[in-house]
């Protein structure tokens, strides 16, 4: 039973014997009577206010009570003038403000921690409670080459290739190194918080790749170009002394004069090559800024081709294109991207050796470039070193033909990768 149907019961009783005594001294005595009414009616005035105060309280402690259920934190209540009734309803516009405030306060701090995770460079992982991926940021999409879809619900362990091993044995006190095609490099660490009293974990992917290059580039180009400061003026002095010898060949008995005048051009030969390979080395630490300008990517490519002809036909090499249908055009340095792929193709041939293939496709969208070549493919353990300065499988290779590739490229903001594909055909792919 409700407290509000007891106070009406309560105050019916109390009215009902209210009538009773004044029907029975209505004979008796009727001033008795008279009084009796007009207290019965003063009773049921103040009842009838009496009450009207009990229920209004009621009935705005259910209003409020529902919008609170309902998160409702807009609903407030205007004093009505009467002194508890207006303590209750400050009471509870105070708490409502308050309420609204805080709900405010919480609805933009997840909208800034959203749009910052959305917007990081920082690759971003959330799992679930038991571990597996419920959220995804678009950096770690890049990072993964996944989309949010193949991503959603797997585990970190069960991610393709290199990424599966690094995220399956992640510790927050030892963040793994994660290193694809030796080109790009990252950074990956867990760490938790607490989501309603349990332990939720999530991964932060940081790519290290640039860092890495301008560490790597800075410690060999002060080296490289002392060197061949050194070489080279060692060089011109040492050539031009030798080629003042050979004034005195006549001065030799003739059968002394060819062995002279051979050892002469055997050394300035040898000098002038090792020039050349010094030369190599100090061309890749004076690499420009690119010049961009809009560039046919087909004509580029059937100029690498003209170019690399005669060594094509020599190898007995059969060149495929398969040219998308329309124009690929793209602002980049022409020249530099020449360079570029002559030492693509050049690594290819060397690849095959005689009697191969190579195919040259084109994507418009997204604009790319595949150069596959179907020699041998290449080794998991070579894999990781390819763009590794100086490292070469060549026995005579100086390690530097890959290392200006990447270089030109990761100046262009290009992706790009060199792999051996299911297929069994060894791809180098640029992305614009």
């Amino acid at each position: 039973m409700s407290l509000r149907v007891k106070f009406i019961l309560f105050v019916a009783i109390i009215h009902a014997v209210l009538i009773v005594l004044a029907g029975q001294v209505m004979r008796t005595n009727a001033p008795l009577f008279v009084g009796l009414e007009a207290l019965l009616l003063i009773s049921i005035i103040f009842t009838v206010q009496l009450y009207r105060g009990f229920v209004r309280p009621f009935q705005l402690i259910a209003a409020g009570t529902e919008a609170i259920r309902a998160k409702d934190f807009s609903m407030k209540f205007v004093p009505v003038g009467q002194r508890e009734m207006d303590r209750l309803i400050d009471v509870y516009n105070h708490m409502i403000d308050e309420l609204r405030k805080e709900r405010i306060t919480q609805h933009e701090k997840s909208y800034l921690l959203e749009s910052l995770i959305q917007a990081s460079p920082a690759g971003v992982l959330l799992l679930t409670f038991d571990g597996r991926i419920e959220g995804v940021n678009p950096a770690a999409e890049r990072m993964l080459g996944l989309s949010a879809a193949q991503l959603l619900g797997q585990r970190p362990a069960q991610l393709p290739g290199d990424w599966g091993g690094a995220l399956g044995h992640l510790s927050e006190q030892e963040p793994q190194v994660v290193q694809l095609s030796g080109i790009q490099t990252y950074r990956a660490h867990t760490s938790h918080f607490l989501d309603r009293g349990f332990t939720r974990h999530f991964i932060v992917l940081e790519e290290l790749t640039q860092d890495l290059i301008r560490q790597e580039k800075q410690a060999y180009e002060k080296l490289i170009r002392m060197m061949s400061h050194e070489i080279n003026n060692s060089i011109g002095a040492i050539n031009s002394i030798l080629q003042s010898f050979h004034y005195y060949a006549p001065q030799l008995k003739p059968t002394d004069q060819p062995d002279f005048t051979e050892a002469l051009d055997v050394s300035i030969n040898r000098n002038t090559h090792l020039a050349n390979f010094i030369a190599n080395f100090a061309n890749l630490v004076r690499l420009p800024l690119p010049q961009h300008q809009p560039t046919d990517v087909h004509e580029l490519l059937r100029t690498t081709e003209r170019l690399m002809h005669v060594q094509v036909g020599r190898r007995r090499i059969c060149w495929h294109w398969e040219l998308a249908a329309g124009p690929v055009v793209v602002s980049l340095d022409p020249m530099q991207l020449e360079q570029a792929l002559l030492n693509i193709c050049k690594n290819a041939l060397e690849a095959i050796g005689e009697d191969g293939n190579i195919w040259v496709r084109t994507v418009q969208q997204p604009a790319q470039i595949i150069i596959e070549n179907d020699g041998p493919g290449i080794a998991p353990e070579v894999q990781r070193r390819l763009f590794t300065p100086f490292f070469s499988t060549k026995r005579d290779g100086q390690g530097i033909g890959l290392t200006l590739i990447r270089d030109i490229l990761l100046q262009h903001n290009f992706t790009f990768s060199l792999a051996t594909q299911p297929n069994g055909r060894t791809a180098f792919t640029i992305r614009f």
